[in-house]
């Protein structure tokens, strides 16, 4: 466990354990004062496999702001994509959250790049949440045109189903749509797109394209010699974190 004036992190619990196969870890970002339960937010991150380090810095950033929020490692590249280990996360939040100060029954389901579109999988679908209830759903520089991991299906084509097509009518979760206006790995136009789709259903939507790329809106930057994304210095990339950061604190305190 580590601690900084307003955060403590606590690494590496395990959170799924399957027999023959590696364990699955998450990471526990949280304010450091004692506060009253409130909403948890459960966080993706995107293709690369067990990449949960790619978003502490977002994480922190928000826990700094109140929130718990639980950081799981998952692989695109196992059998099913990535589903078991993404559910199994959303399970161990529903049990274990109160742990951290969080509420494992009110979820703010959020995820980065592949992850955001697991996160809007689920979030159209809501009977497919292991009983948690997701309060909101942020997707941060996704695409929403491909099967999400946690579903099988696209989200923009699951919204001409019966139930996710029912819309604010239905009482659909909030959703915020963030996405850096410079990202040349996803177009912002994705975003937008999937916006534009849920507005016309009824469902309430907010949209952000702070001036960042793919990397900057969880206040990284791409490291090619690595080949992921490693945490930034640079004052332009923080503040788009910050801006990616209090759209996600901003969902979980209006919803």
């Amino acid at each position: 466990m580590s601690r900084t004036g307003t955060t403590v992190e606590i690494r590496d619990l395990i959170y799924l354990s399957e027999e023959g196969a590696p364990l699955r870890r998450l990471d526990v970002h949280r304010p450091a004062a004692d506060r009253p339960v409130g909403p948890s937010v459960l966080l993706w991150h995107g293709i690369g496999p067990d990449e949960k380090d790619v978003l502490a810095p977002l994480a922190r950033e928000i826990a700094s702001h109140g929130l718990p929020v639980l950081v799981p490692d998952w692989r695109s590249d196992a059998p099913d994509g990535g589903r078991s280990h993404l559910m199994a996360s959303l399970r161990y939040v529903r049990d274990q959250a109160v742990e951290f100060g969080g509420d494992g029954g009110r979820v703010v389901l959020a995820g980065w790049s592949a992850g955001a579109g697991a996160a809007m999988g689920l979030a159209l679908g809501p009977g497919a949440t292991e009983g948690v209830r997701v309060i909101a759903a942020v997707g941060v520089a996704g695409r929403y045109d491909l099967p999400a991991r946690s579903t099988g299906t696209a989200p923009l084509a699951d919204l001409d189903s019966t139930e996710a097509g029912a819309g604010a009518g239905a009482g659909a979760v909030p959703v915020t749509l963030v996405h850096g206006a410079a990202d040349s790995v996803l177009s912002s136009s994705h975003s937008r797109e999937f916006g534009a789709a849920l507005r016309t259903k009824g469902w309430p939507v907010t949209s952000l394209e702070p001036t960042s790329d793919h990397a900057g809106v969880i206040m990284t930057e791409y490291d090619p010699a690595r080949g992921l994304c490693v945490p930034s210095t640079s004052e332009h990339v923080l503040r788009a974190g910050r801006e990616t950061a209090a759209a996600i604190v901003s969902a979980a305190r209006t919803a």
